[in-house]
């Protein structure tokens, strides 16, 4: 839809603003996404992040996550590089959205998890497909990538899609007492992958 220069504290990026073609007849709504982009990344697999929006933590600082971490993590490994990708989709609650993620919060602070407090809504686990990320690398004519990311389902997402992953590198933060069992959930019940250092037991 549109692309500009985007100087940030990371350094300069130029993000290009991405939207589905939704028909109103199928009564879908139209999805949008932005794309980060440093430095030259048509040769050899560029480091990819999919980065699900997340208002409480990448804006506010919520400690209930480890988003708004991943995401400077993300921002910053793509600076020492010197070149990749970053990609923002709004996918706020691993696709539930805000309201419903809310209220997810309500019942976790009763003693759910991540998980059960989803499916107590109705929800799967994870909502997302990662459908909109994919179409955006194959938009941009990357078709091999070195994907930021503890997530497998990313991985498997991309690889249907036929969208190499070369390397998963890891896209971990240290744990606080604020995280600890949501990254126990993240890791036993979603099956994200974290080295034995971060792992909690």
């Amino acid at each position: 839809m549109a692309s500009a220069d985007f100087p940030t504290r990371w350094g300069r990026f130029l993000i290009h603003g991405f939207a589905t073609r939704a028909s109103a007849s199928d009564g879908a709504k139209t999805e949008e996404a932005v794309a980060l982009v440093m430095g030259e990344v048509h040769s050899g697999s560029p480091l990819v992040r999919i980065h699900s929006q997340c208002l409480t933590g990448d804006v506010f600082g919520s400690l209930r996550c480890d988003c708004r971490q991943q995401l400077e993590l993300s921002l910053s490994l793509i600076a020492q590089e010197g070149a990749g990708i970053l990609i923002y989709e709004q996918q706020e609650g691993r696709g539930i959205g805000l309201m419903a993620k809310l209220q997810a919060y309500a019942l976790q602070d009763s003693g759910l998890d991540t998980v059960e407090a989803n499916e107590r809504l109705g929800f799967k686990a994870d909502q997302r497909e990662f459908l909109m990320p994919v179409e955006i690398l194959k938009a941009m004519d990357i078709r091999r990538v070195r994907l930021l990311s503890n997530n497998p389902d990313k991985v498997a997402a991309l690889e249907r899609a036929g969208i190499k992953v070369s390397e998963r590198v890891p896209c971990e933060v240290a744990p606080t007492e604020h995280t600890k069992e949501y990254l126990k959930t993240k890791r036993e019940k979603l099956g994200h992958l974290f080295s034995d250092r971060r792992r909690q037991h």
